[in-house]
């Protein structure tokens, strides 16, 4: 084993070991796992009081379609010590597959040590850390997308599991509007299916509780949690503490219907990998709420702005999502509504780091939408080796 490779494996040890001890000693809340428990207890009792109930001291409701309701299932069966330590275990191996498919993504070949290096330091960017410690299913998504996204062309069901991403939480639908306009139809056609099945399997197996999910509780994004608090880093969020009110209305309605065509039409001009950044970070921005931990695609974006060889910006990406500056303003209570004008940029910095983002895409030199890089197949040899809710 070379120095390189030891430095990088004793980091990844550090890292790790350091995690666990924070964790430990703030008792491994993961709020985000006793409501997936909750959902898979619900479905096993019938699934009829599925968006009925709230846990913990937010008061955290479920939120995601009948699809995600079922697989969270099996989680009703384990014991919460063993539930949270498997959650803890595997979101630090997924940070490990997204460093590495993020590489891939971004055309970079590394050696395996660098990948573990990488994601020893991503473990620390704060919307990773946020989805460790909650218990999240973003890493999961994330790198399910990016894999698919990642196929070689033309491979079988190639944006089926990308439809089943957008069947766990919605939000990956954007990924699929992307792809019909970037002019890839087939994947686009086989992610609906892929949704639609999850849909249907839903229908077929919680019928009241997709009425209702599809019917009514889609709709009341308030029952997710208060838009204008710090947690939450979308275009609302930035809009309702600029503007002081919890109500922006129509003054954040325009600008995120002006950001969703903007962003999708810089998508479609740009190269493949670009164009899946400028989508991820469209849906962040446009969507209603965007907790601080939905910014994992802060990784495929920093491996990105590497292989495009500007290096100091992506020392500063990753330093702008270590800072966790949100966290260091007043906002307990209703404070956020009441922050300063030199207070806002400090409140809302993934929302104007996508902006930007966004801005720079935007305006940079079309390259044409070139299919993405591909992992190489098993048999080719690898490149060198209600409150504040989560």
């Amino acid at each position: 084993m070379t120095a390189p490779s030891r430095c990088a494996y004793a980091l990844v040890s550090l890292s790790v070991a350091a995690l666990a001890a924070l964790c430990a000693l703030r008792g491994l809340p993961m709020a985000d796992v006793l409501v997936y428990r909750a959902e898979g207890a619900a479905v096993l009792a019938g699934g009829g009081d599925l968006y009925g109930f709230t846990v913990t001291e937010w008061r955290l409701p479920a939120t995601y379609p009948p699809f995600a309701a079922l697989l969270f299932a099996p989680t009703a069966w384990v014991p919460l010590p063993v539930l949270k330590g498997a959650f803890l275990l595997g979101n630090i191996a997924l940070v490990v597959a997204l460093v590495r498919l993020s590489c891939r993504f971004a055309g970079l070949r590394v050696p395996w040590a660098v990948v573990c290096g990488a994601a020893a330091l991503a473990l620390w960017l704060e919307p990773v850390f946020q989805t460790v410690l909650f218990g999240q299913i973003n890493l999961a998504l994330a790198c399910l997308i990016l894999w698919d996204l990642t196929r070689p062309p033309g491979a079988p069901g190639k944006g089926v599991a990308l439809g089943i991403a957008t069947g766990i939480k919605l939000t990956p639908a954007v990924f699929i509007v992307y792809l019909f306009l970037a002019g890839r139809r087939r994947e686009a056609a086989h992610a609906v299916a892929g949704f639609a099945g999850t849909v249907v399997v839903g229908a077929l197996v919680l019928p009241y509780a997709s009425g209702e999910f599809w019917a009514r509780r889609l709709y009341e994004t308030g029952r997710v949690g208060k838009a204008w608090i710090v947690d939450n880093q979308s275009l609302q969020g930035l809009v309702a503490r600029v503007l002081h009110t919890a109500e922006p209305g129509l003054w954040w309605a325009v600008p995120a219907g002006i950001v969703a065509v903007a962003g999708l039409y810089a998508a479609r001009r740009q190269s493949a990998a670009r164009g899946v950044i400028l989508a991820a970070f469209t849906a962040l921005l446009v969507s209603p709420i965007s907790w601080s931990h939905h910014w994992v695609w802060c990784v495929p974006l920093i491996a990105v702005v590497w292989s495009e060889g500007h290096r100091r910006a992506a020392w500063a990406l990753a330093a702008l999502f270590t800072s966790r500056t949100m966290w260091l303003l007043p906002h307990e209570g209703n404070l956020d509504l009441h922050l300063t004008w030199w207070q806002q940029p400090l409140a809302s910095p993934y929302t104007l780091v996508g902006c930007t983002v966004l801005w720079a895409y935007r305006h940079a030199h079309a390259a044409p939408c070139a299919a993405l890089p591909t992992l190489p197949s098993p048999s080719s040899p690898t490149s060198s080796e209600q409150g504040r809710p989560h």
